[in-house]
């Protein structure tokens, strides 16, 4: 599955978790009912995936998780706050880069309209 399609996927999945509960309930409901839906429609993932820190060659295990890692591409971090603060982007392009991927979704469940809380996020970095 190319990444376009796991991304479209997982936002209507998302859709679907914000249609029937609304915003306002804490991330741990959003995380569990993202997960059947995403069983619902077919898509592989990882939950609470553990990531590991490298740190001048030495994997250090500091605690990380990602709360989803779908179709062994995208990360998605979950979100139910106020707003979608610069740490929040740069949390989801760390991981992004510790996991040498190219996209996440940042998606944040306590917005009226889910479409205004989801946050496509690109690393276009590269190591020479």
């Amino acid at each position: 599955m190319r990444v376009n399609e796991i991304t479209e996927k997982v936002i209507g999945a998302a859709i679907e978790v914000h249609r029937v509960l609304g915003p306002g309930l804490l991330e741990s409901a959003y995380e569990e009912c993202l997960a059947k839906e995403l069983d619902l429609v077919g898509i592989r993932y990882d939950r609470e995936k553990p990531l590991p820190v490298i740190y001048k060659g030495v994997k250090l295990d500091c605690g990380y998780r990602i709360d989803f890692f779908v179709e062994n591409q995208v990360v998605i971090e979950l979100k139910s706050v106020d707003a979608i603060t610069p740490i929040f982007v740069a949390q989801v392009l760390s991981y992004l880069r510790l996991l040498d991927r190219q996209v996440g979704l940042l998606i944040n469940f306590n917005v009226p309209v889910l479409r205004d809380g989801v946050r496509r996020v690109v690393n276009n970095y590269k190591e020479e």
